[in-house]
């Protein structure tokens, strides 16, 4: 496993970079013009993919968060409480953006898309 390298001039990260002309691969500096070379040509890269559902399960009190647009017009199924927070979130591919909700009511919490 790789560790994170960080620049000897300015302590910014470095970043992997390949030299086509030399053939080699280059720990770069985005800002300043430090490069060094890397002693491993392996580059790893995490990739984090969350669903909707961890998302909102993530954010806590979502219902009280008060960036977020609330709505009137739907009455949550689980405890018909009459109003809920709404946001877009990106849904399966195929479906595009999608239209979350969640109940406003303290005890209840339910989540539910359109």
């Amino acid at each position: 496993m790789s560790t994170m390298r960080f620049c000897c001039e300015c302590n910014n990260i470095l970043y992997p970079k390949e030299d086509r002309e030399q053939k080699v691969l280059l720990y770069a500096c985005r800002n300043c013009d430090h490069k060094e070379v890397a002693e491993s040509y392996c580059v790893y890269r995490n990739v984090i993919d969350h669903d909707i559902g961890e998302l909102t399960q993530t954010l806590q009190d979502v219902a009280a968060d008060p960036t977020l647009p609330r709505t009137k017009t739907v009455v949550c199924a689980l405890c018909g409480h009459p109003e809920a927070v709404f946001f877009q979130a990106a849904g399966r591919e195929e479906e595009g953006m999608t239209l979350f909700f969640v109940c406003c009511n303290a005890n209840c919490g339910h989540r539910w898309r359109d």
